[in-house]
């Protein structure tokens, strides 16, 4: 395989090295910044092959991408809440979505739906079993509760006013989930998001509500996981009833969770379903499509990009970062901010 280039979240990142990518460069960042062309040549150290942007849930970070004389691809893990990513999305050769029910979202006049690729979540090896903790919980949530998760916040108020034995937390999801005999999961924004693999790679009995998103096309309810109604509180107080009087259910699924984890959904099987992909695109005459795409830059930028950048400029405060997306929109760009 040829040299890549990763910006953005790591997400299954490290798993490529194992895939046979001759280079696998990763560079994450915190500050707000954009990046151009000679920026990314820089961070590698090489003229990558293929460049990913890795969806960090901020404006966008990559400018002028419809130029780029590599492959390119957009991966999208929140399409629940930016929806300016279909947009965005665009100005690459593929994109991969985390939401299986956004797919149809990303195909567009500049991406056809066979480049649009169904990359669900995933659980990482370090997400283990610890059969040693002892289970000081019936029921576990770890995550984030505050004002910008107001639904999750009224679920779990109501659900802990009825379980005395509702347990919820921030904190290392690792050493947490091992002490929940049953892991509550909520999803904020009806997103299948990574909580459900983070627990059931852990070797947890999942409590999840039914979102869609691909959730029954990877597990069976009652088999790997227990779904609930979303924000139905009686529906998810009976089914943690049912469950913690039957601890053999509970270890039965447990169990099976972290066989199909293992089986399928770990970050090497993310890792290397990309790269089957990318192998494909190869296949396909990759110059003729990265040719393709830069024959129509500007009507990529016009039709799709040049929307989204100038609404950015009017939102963020940053000086730099304001011209910098202002002289995007008009298909000018500099090095990084």
């Amino acid at each position: 395989m040829q040299r890549l280039l990763w910006i953005g979240s790591p997400f299954f990142c490290q798993a490529l090295q194992s895939c046979g990518w001759q280079d696998v460069a990763l560079h994450n960042f915190e500050d707000a910044r954009v990046f151009c062309w000679e920026d990314l040549v820089r961070l590698a150290g090489f003229t990558p092959d293929v460049l990913v942007v890795a969806d960090k849930s901020r404006p966008p970070f990559v400018l002028g991408m419809e130029r780029f004389p590599c492959l390119t691809v957009s991966y999208s893990v929140d399409s629940h809440i930016h929806s300016w990513q279909p947009l965005y999305a665009q100005g690459f050769d593929a994109c991969l979505v985390s939401l299986r029910g956004h797919l149809e979202r990303f195909s567009g006049p500049f991406l056809p739906p066979e480049r649009v690729w169904w990359s669900p979540p995933f659980a990482q090896d370090e997400d283990q079993p610890r059969p040693d903790a002892p289970k000081l919980w019936d029921c576990l949530f770890v995550g984030t509760v505050n004002e910008n998760t107001p639904r999750r916040a009224a679920f779990l108020q109501s659900l802990a006013g009825r379980l005395p034995g509702l347990h919820v937390q921030r904190g290392n999801y690792r050493a947490l989930f091992p002490q929940g005999r049953i892991l509550l999961n909520h999803c904020e924004h009806g997103d299948l998001n990574f909580r459900v693999f983070e627990a059931m790679g852990c070797g947890g009995c999942l409590l999840t509500p039914r979102v869609g998103h691909g959730l029954t096309e990877l597990f069976v309810d009652g088999e790997h996981l227990v779904g609930y109604a979303p924000d139905d509180v009686g529906d998810a107080l009976f089914r943690i009833g049912l469950l913690l009087k039957n601890p053999e259910l509970m270890t039965y699924i447990g169990e099976t969770a972290l066989a199909e984890i293992n089986a399928g959904h770990r970050a090497r099987h993310r890792a290397q379903a990309f790269t089957d992909h990318l192998c494909d695109l190869w296949m396909q005459d990759a110059g003729a499509l990265i040719a393709a795409r830069q024959a129509r830059a500007a009507a990529i930028r016009e039709e799709c990009l040049k929307m989204p950048y100038l609404l950015w400029a009017e939102e963020l405060a940053e000086p730099a970062l304001r011209q910098a997306y202002l002289a995007a929109a008009r298909g000018n760009f500099g090095s990084a901010v």
